[in-house]
């Protein structure tokens, strides 16, 4: 591996702006752009951003709970917008960010946010070190701190889960 690869690397180098155009098979009956297709599109944004970072390969190990605020016609604009906002050990998180921008009006706005983690993986197919982030802006500082701590929350939230599932197998041996 080269290591200038794991020297630490700015958040603004991976950064990436997705722009498409929602067609009548982006949407469903009522018009606006399927849920199934945001998710696509979160999913593929967030991966540029993580292979950005690291240089390789890289696969979605999780989304965390993505809710839809506003729809988007069909025949309006979808803008996805993705920051690298914390990398250590193989994994990376990365925010993206969902607009949408009217083709009547032009007014863009927010409709959507998810947080995905990413594993990079080497040419083997297995998981690899990623770059630490450098961190060069205030902005870069609290989303890596707000990370840090959705990391924490993960953590535990999948400890609780893993217990809930015991007990429930426990109960039915």
């Amino acid at each position: 591996m080269n290591e200038s690869r794991l020297e630490p690397r700015p958040v603004a180098k991976s950064q990436v702006e997705m722009v498409e155009l929602v067609l009548p098979n982006d949407a469903n009956p009522l018009g606006n752009i399927l849920g199934g297709r945001v998710m696509h599109l979160i999913d593929v944004c967030g991966a540029i951003a993580a292979r950005r970072h690291c240089g390789n390969v890289v696969v979605t190990a999780s989304m965390d709970r993505l809710t839809f605020y506003h729809p988007i016609k069909m025949g309006d604009v979808i803008i996805l917008k993705a920051s690298v906002n914390y990398a250590k050990g193989v994994s990376m998180e990365v925010g993206v960010k969902v607009f949408g921008e009217s083709a009547r009006t032009g007014k863009v706005i927010h409709t959507s946010s998810a947080f995905l983690t990413f594993v990079a993986l080497d040419t083997k197919g297995k998981p690899t070190a990623v770059p630490d982030l450098k961190l060069e802006t205030s902005k870069d500082q609290k989303r890596f701190s707000a990370a840090v701590h959705r990391r924490r929350l993960r953590k535990e939230y999948e400890a609780m889960v893993e217990k809930i599932e015991k007990d429930l197998d426990d109960q039915h041996t």
